[in-house]
């Protein structure tokens, strides 16, 4: 079967308006595998599991941008050579949260850049730590900074999180970026969220903006139950002599066993 190629920037940008544009964060080569399955249009990967030379395999049109914090990368000129070996992998663009300078860098180099305005994890120190951004008049003004400071950079999407949903949509409405929204409404052309908290089989804090649809946790929890049993069901087998059977034995035929004992009795 031949598989549609994957979209291009131009084209995921041309969806802008119309339709809303999907978008995980997956983890895994099974949660790519379903991502694919499902029709997602984007996804964000860790870089490890992008230049898995499954994960075109399992994800073979899925528009995948790969992302580590600023800090996990270097300086401009590490990025630029971190951003040339993401695309070398197959990435379809880069997720960037350094400095605009880092950002015109690499989009002088034609490196597809994805941005990020409003709640910025690596940066929220300068916003007040994990709050939203955008409630008052001169955040929200900040927030549309951000955006025109990425646009000017040469970005095509900026992630846009925790933001007001009517504040995200007036900006969204004036901007030539493709905004993602994460805990932003309807403020975006895109949705984004993390298959963990799809899925349930997040441990930790879940976002207000998060929606569960499925308990993996609990799942998970009826496994590790079962594998505990089945543990100890073995154990007592063996210690009991319940196993092996003779199903799980070598056959051997009785004359081969007499002859190597004879034999061995003389070594």
């Amino acid at each position: 079967m031949i598989r549609p190629p994957r979209k291009s920037v131009a084209e995921i940008l041309a969806l802008r308006g119309k339709r809303p544009i999907v978008m995980l964060r997956v983890e895994s080569l099974d949660e790519a595998a379903a991502a694919e399955a499902a029709g997602i249009d984007i996804v964000s990967v860790p870089p490890a599991l992008l230049i898995d030379p499954r994960y075109r395999e399992v994800a073979p049109t899925l528009f995948s941008i790969p992302g580590l914090d600023f800090f996990d990368v270097g300086t401009s000129d590490d990025f630029v050579r971190w951003a040339f070996s993401m695309l070398k992998a197959s990435a379809d663009a880069i997720y960037c949260s350094a400095s605009n300078e880092t950002v015109r860098r690499l989009a002088s180099e034609y490196v597809p850049v994805c941005g990020h305005v409003g709640l910025i994890p690596s940066r929220r120190t300068w916003t007040g730590g994990y709050v939203a951004v955008g409630k008052t008049l001169e955040s929200a003004q900040l927030v549309w900074r951000q955006v025109r400071a990425l646009e000017e950079a040469g970005a095509f999407a900026a992630e846009i999180e925790v933001v007001p949903e009517p504040i995200a949509a007036a900006i969204m409405k004036k901007t030539s970026l493709l905004l993602i929204s994460m805990g932003a409404g309807t403020g975006g052309h895109a949705q984004y969220l993390f298959a963990d908290d799809v899925l349930g089989q997040n441990t930790g804090h879940v976002p207000r903006h998060s929606k569960i649809y499925r308990n993996f946790n609990a799942e998970y929890d009826r496994l590790q139950r079962e594998r505990v049993a089945a543990f100890k069901e073995y154990a007592a087998d063996v210690n009991g002599g319940a196993y092996p059977e003779e199903r799980h034995k070598v056959p051997v035929t009785d004359e081969v066993v007499e002859r190597f004992s004879d034999w061995l009795e003389g070594q």
